[in-house]
């Protein structure tokens, strides 16, 4: 079991670097860059829509609103950017 969360955590480090590298990417569409930007902003602020205090309620804000914000700037983004930018990266 912790070999696979060490796994989990490799694969999310390794998706930051390329969210980076599509950030900074020439080609990545403005508003890409600006949920990607708002999906960081979002998951690192202290302030949220529904505070983390409530039990249950409190986390499924940020377990809905981040990937959403996520997998919608990706599907703006071209394909053969986010493949270069995985490819830069490397294998896991």
């Amino acid at each position: 079991m912790f070999d696979r969360l060490k796994a989990i955590g490799r694969g999310f480090r390794r998706e930051l670097k390329v969210y980076r590298l599509v950030l900074l990417h020439h080609r990545t569409p403005r508003v890409a860059k600006l949920l990607l930007g708002l999906a960081v902003a979002y998951a690192l602020s202290p302030v949220d829509l529904i505070p983390d205090v409530i039990p249950v309620a409190g986390y499924l804000d940020d377990l809905i609103i981040v990937p959403l914000l996520v997998i919608t700037a990706l599907w703006l983004i071209p394909r053969d950017v986010v493949d270069e930018c995985r490819r830069a990266v490397g294998p896991l």
